[in-house]
């Protein structure tokens, strides 16, 4: 019947359908909540536009929906039952349901159709629909079609005449059609589509056809004695194709009856008043203003997120904000709230909106409030849009839905783009009351409570996403735990306790992250400076200081996983430090000549690790090794080999190494002037010679006698370790028995034995280099499948104190636990296995006990450390559980026993007392019981959690349910992070295999939202300088964390006058309150500036459990919140500053005293440990 004229052809498509990410939605991020129309579109399955258009104007036939609506289980049963074999359940009126009441009510740019299509089955059987069919050809309108139909008679005479039945015979006679019956709604179907019997091919039809907006039936009727208002019929819905006869597009013009969306007129997108193309001279190109509006008249919706907003500007003019304007117009996000009648920022500030006026912005601001409820609420009086003379009209096109004006219909009489279905409804048909802008009106209760829950969900998952695209993860590396030696910065004492992980949002600026790391680092006395850092061979390097405290973090480009260098900006341990990608400090393996030990005459090639900064003269070689002059030599490649040294002029001795091309793991040589035997030939070759070492010494470690300890075993790089071990025996007069049971072992600088060489290596494949110490034990060297491992008892390993083992590759974890147990005497099956990381702690257990050795990477020489304690199965986590009581009533459920009676005796107790004679000083209070652990799978879900921990024998409270526990993790052993959903899996949480949660009784259940937050609030008392009991308040922030709305939430709790009152925030670790203004003046070294009113940023960082003060002013007039035990508390504090100030001091004294006493220190060998082992790990 209609061919192929539903087939998208997206050649021909608008702009506004044919961008693909509006038909695909990435699976990992949840649908785009509703734009400022607040209506929800149908997302586009490919070719069903015109379904999609039907189904609108049915959902906006508000009589149809009711109806539908109005079906209940007992006529249309339940999707629940559709698989049950004898179950009655009609699938399309249910998912037709559901689908309505989506588009009502779920906060989403658009539904699916995906269920309700796969319930028709897309049979390719056709319906015939009860409708008024109308031609288009030679007719100029639908009224002079309805008069030509219904009108106007057809004559009979002259050569057609008509026969007649009655008197079979030719007669004279006259045809016409009337309409009988006329229904509610009219449907009308415009033939568009014609046949060319000449050409013999279809073609569109594309003549102006008018419509009236009210049309009166009456002269078309058979009765017309009825009242004209019987008649009369007003236009709600205009299906529209776009294209031509064998494809195109669909989407339609709906008049919103109950005014459920949000009218508003917008300027034509297609004539912007300021188009990119049109900035020419450089005038235009200063005026941010026109720049900032071109783009975002050429983006969807007019909306954009302001990072995208700056690297718009950056691509189209070449140029950044910070560069071009910020000197003049100050920071982006400013200029865009300077300018709040033409741009609308989002509550975060993380989007921002084109307005034409104020007025726009302020009912656009109204609506996007109401998003969040799904609620459209309207004023009292009528504004221009509400009168009857400006219907609501809007152009609903698959996702997208767009206001229009009335007479933006009349575009489509015409054209490729014209009006193909027109929907009619009675003008006498009125809507109720309460039906206007309510779209939960007469939507059944379960369609209510699923599309509240979804909404809910979607918040969540909202909330998850903007988290997980918005943070970093930052290393902060703490400047008073490094020290700075061999030209970089390495940890005092190692890197796991130098270095803190952050989670930061990206969006703030680098204030908050400076405010953030000041709370987090209590200890941190003076100035802070933040610096980006990165690791190299020799260490940590500091590259550049980060500026501009109002900056974002993404505006200067902070990375994820960044390393942030946390100091005074001046000297770490009282060296000034060289910051600067010019002076990056390079690790260059330095040889040079040097007399032997033993005063021979003969000269050995000493090669030894040295740090130089890239900016240094290559000069500086011969100062850092105390060498007069000499020549000097270098080598690119990363191994010594023919033709590769080139000597350096003496005139380019002033050159820096940089100039010179030399990176990490370069080679120079250095040889002095006076030197008789030359080094290498002219050609650049390398000489054996006597002077090179050509010699490796050999231990006697087998615990035999010998005339010898050592002996020196001459060999090259190609030599077999198996004839120096025979060589050795001999040398060493040994028993020749030896040669079958023995090996040869590396000894490194501290005197340990490492793993043991294979004998049919080289010298060259082992990695041994000339002059090394080998020593000669007993036992065999592990074969090509096995290998040698080292492990110990415990975390706390000393170097050499380590027990020795050697297994096959593929033994299993489990095997290998067994064997090490059996060697160090231990039984039982409460033990686990680590691995030694390279900073020499312990590392991640060693899980899959089934996992052979080789399938986890553990080589020969890897330390393995036995661990008490069993592991999880897979898949499950260990929680250690506490019990959480504040100070408070008791819950009605609590047993009635003396609390000596809920001593727990599975752990200790965390508590932190209150002072003796302060009365009710609960803020400071806080007491964990520790109850037991948990062993619990990650998807098992919160409310699971709950119930396990309800059967641990030390709980000896009787609970209703789990719904009257509320869970919080402990965080320096205080409650932490509150875990709302109790459906949600432990794994969504990211608790981590070290998490530990406290529970805390409640009174009754909880069902906490996303947007409302936990607080503790307590008032105080008049006249003493303490606090009554706490009371929990949970405040709701859809609407902003601001200060106003949690004075005004504080005063209702309270009834008291929100003018009346002064609330403060608590901080236990400072002992200090910090009262909540409606505003905070933040002062930076430069200026100072108003910051947006946000109680979740600096200096608040208000969360979930945190403790405000209340102070009624009708009764206490005074501004000290504070109370005696902050006093004390304060003072402890001072003194344990001053205590840890004396120490340091004490121990710098110390150190000078040892540096320059009579007895010299011992010397340290060279730090190559430190760069061999950082090397390796990066």
């Amino acid at each position: 019947m209609f061919g192929d004229l539903f087939e998208e052809d997206y050649s021909s498509v608008s702009n506004n359908n044919g961008k693909g990410k509006r038909l695909k939605t990435n699976a990992l991020e949840p649908p785009a909540p509703r734009e400022f129309t607040n209506l929800s579109g149908i997302r586009n399955q490919g070719g069903t536009c015109y379904l999609n258009s039907l189904l609108q104007t049915l959902h906006f036939t508000p009589e149809f929906r009711e109806a539908l609506f109005s079906l209940g289980p007992e006529e249309l049963g339940s999707l629940e039952d559709k698989d049950k074999p004898d179950a009655k359940v009609r699938i399309i009126p249910l998912q037709l349901q559901r689908l309505f009441a989506q588009l009502l009510l779920l906060d989403q740019e658009a539904a699916s159709t995906a269920d309700l299509t796969d319930s028709f089955g897309w049979t390719s059987d056709e319906e015939d629909f009860l409708d008024l069919t109308v031609a288009v050809k030679n007719v100029s309108g639908l009224e002079d079609a309805l008069w030509n139909m219904y009108v106007e008679e057809e004559v009979f005479d002259y050569d057609n005449l008509y026969h007649c039945g009655n008197c079979d015979r030719l007669v004279k006679a006259a045809k016409s059609a009337k309409l009988r019956k006329l229904p509610p709604f009219l449907t009308i179907s415009l033939l568009r589509f014609n046949f060319d019997f000449v050409k013999c091919e279809r073609y569109k039809e594309t003549s102006c056809y008018t419509f009236p907006l009210r049309i009166n039936l009456k002269p078309f009727c058979e009765q017309s004695e009825l009242d004209d208002l019987e008649y009369m019929y007003d236009l709600f819905s205009v299906i529209i194709h776009k294209g031509g006869c064998y494809g195109g597009h669909y989407h339609v013009y709906i008049k919103d009856v109950d005014h459920l969306g949000n009218w508003q007129f917008q300027e034509d997108k297609s004539k912007p008043d300021v188009n990119l193309e049109d900035i020419q001279n450089k005038e235009e190109i200063d005026d941010p203003l026109m720049i900032l509006k071109a783009i975002l008249l050429q983006e969807e919706s007019n909306l954009i997120p302001v990072d995208q907003l700056g690297q718009k500007l950056l691509k189209k003019i070449g140029i950044s904000w910070n560069k071009k304007y910020r000197k003049q117009y100050g920071p982006l996000r400013k200029f865009l709230q300077v300018h709040s009648q033409i741009f609308l920022l989002s509550s975060d500030e993380s989007t921002v909106r084109l307005l034409k006026d104020s007025s726009l912005q302020a009912e656009s601001d109204i609506q996007r409030n109401d998003q969040r409820l799904f609620k459209t609420l309207t004023s009292e009086s009528l504004t221009l849009n509400d009168r009857p003379s400006c219907p609501h009209w809007f152009d609903i096109n698959d996702s997208r839905v767009q206001p229009i004006k009335e007479k933006d219909i009349e575009q489509q009489f015409q054209g490729k783009e014209s009006a193909y279905m027109l929907f009619y409804r009675k003008s006498q048909l009125r809507r109720p009351p309460e039906a206007r802008a309510n779209p939960r009106y007469k939507v059944p209760h379960h369609l209510l409570s699923e599309m509240d829950a979804a909404n809910i969900e979607l918040q969540i998952k909202r909330a998850e996403c903007d988290s997980t695209n918005n943070t970093v993860e930052l290393h902060l590396h703490l400047g008073p735990h490094y020290h700075f030696f061999n030209g970089a910065l390495h940890p005092v004492v190692s890197q796991t306790e130098s270095m803190w992980d952050l989670t930061f949002d990206k969006r703030k600026t680098l204030g908050d992250l400076r405010q953030s790391i000041f709370q987090l680092l209590e200890f941190w006395e003076g100035d802070m400076v933040l610096s980006v850092a990165k690791f190299v061979p020799a260490g940590l390097h500091v590259c550049q200081t980060l500026n501009g405290d109002d900056l974002a973090l993404c505006e200067i480009e902070i990375a994820d996983g960044e390393d942030i260098f946390v100091w005074n900006g001046v000297e770490v341990g009282g060296i000034q430090i060289p910051t600067g990608s010019d002076c990056e400090p390079l690790l260059l393996n330095v040889l040079h000549v040097a007399t032997s030990g033993e005063g021979e005459e003969c000269q050995q090639l000493i090669e030894s690790p040295h740090v130089f900064p890239s900016n240094a003269e290559i000069g500086t070689v011969f100062t850092a090794l105390a060498i007069p002059e000499g020549v000097i030599l270098i080598n690119n490649t990363e191994s010594r080999g023919e033709e590769n040294w080139t000597t350096i002029p003496k005139e380019d001795l002033k050159k820096t190494f940089r100039e010179q091309g030399l990176r990490n793991g370069s080679s120079v040589l250095i040889q002095g002037s006076n030197d008789g035997n030359s080094l290498l030939t002219k050609q650049g070759k390398w000489i054996n010679t006597v002077n090179e070492i050509n010699w490796l010494q050999v231990k006697n470690l087998s615990q035999l006698e010998s005339e010898e300890e050592q002996v020196k075993i001459s060999a090259t790089l190609n030599t077999v370790v198996f004839d120096i071990r025979i060589k050795a025996i001999k040398e060493l007069k040994l028993l020749k028995e030896l040669a079958e049971n023995s090996c040869l072992r590396p000894i490194d600088r501290n005197g340990k034995l490492l793993c043991p060489v294979p004998d049919r290596c080289t010298l060259k494949e082992a990695g041994l280099k000339m002059g090394s110490s080998l020593g000669l034990c007993p036992g065999k060297a592990p074969t090509s499948s096995q290998l040698f491992l080292f492990f110990a008892l415990g975390s706390d390993v000393h170097p050499g104190t380590e027990m020795e083992i050697i297994v096959e590759e593929t033994i299993s974890v489990r095997d290998c636990l067994k064997i090490m147990l059996d060697k160090c005497g231990l039984t039982g099956e409460t033990w686990h296995l680590r691995k030694m990381d390279w900073c020499f702690e312990a590392g991640e257990p060693l899980c899959e006990e089934d996992a052979k050795l080789k399938e986890l990477m553990i080589c020969s020489g890897d330390t393995l450390l036995l661990t008490e304690g069993k592991l999880p199965p897979l898949g499950f986590l260990t929680v250690p559980i506490w019990w959480y009581q504040p100070q408070g009533p008791l819950p009605h459920w609590k047993d009635h026993q003396d609390q000596t009676n809920c001593t727990l005796s599975q752990g200790s107790v965390w508590k932190a007392s209150s002072t003796p004679g302060a009365p009710s000083d609960a803020h400071a209070e806080v007491s964990l019981w520790y109850l037991g652990d948990l062993e619990i799978s990650e998807d098992a879900t919160l409310g699971e959690l709950k119930s396990q921990a309800m059967t641990l024998p030390s709980l000896e409270f009787s609970i209703p349910s789990p719904a009257f526990l509320r869970a919080w993790t402990v965080e320096s052993k205080r409650p932490g992070r509150l875990l709302r959903g109790h459906q949600q899996q432990l794994k969504e949480y990211k608790l981590g295999k070290r998490t530990e949660i406290c529970l805390e009784p409640l009174q009754k259940e909880e069902n906490l939202g996303p947007w409302d937050v936990l607080l503790r609030t307590q008032m105080r008392l008049p006249g003493e300088r303490a606090y009554g009991p706490p009371v929990d308040v949970l405040w709701d922030t859809a609407r902003g964390w601001t200060a106003s709305s949690l004075r005004q939430r504080v005063a209702d709790v309270y009834s008291l006058p929100v003018e009346k009152i002064e609330i403060a925030k608590y901080f236990p670790d400072k002992f200090a309150w910090l009262p909540v203004s409606s505003w905070n003046q933040q002062t930076t070294k430069r200026k100072k500036k108003k910051k947006q009113d946000n109680l979740q940023g600096a200096p608040y960082y208000l969360k979930d459990g945190d403790t405000i003060g209340v102070k009624n002013f009708l009764v206490e007039d005074d501004d000290d919140f504070s109370t005696v035990r902050d006093d004390i508390g304060r003072e402890k504090q001072k003194e344990l500053a001053l205590g840890k100030r004396k120490s340091r001091e004490a121990l710098r004294v110390q150190c000078s005293d040892v540096s320059t006493g009579e007895t010299p220190a011992r010397a340290r060998g060279p730090e190559a440990s430190l760069s061999i082992h950082v090397g390796s790990f990066r």
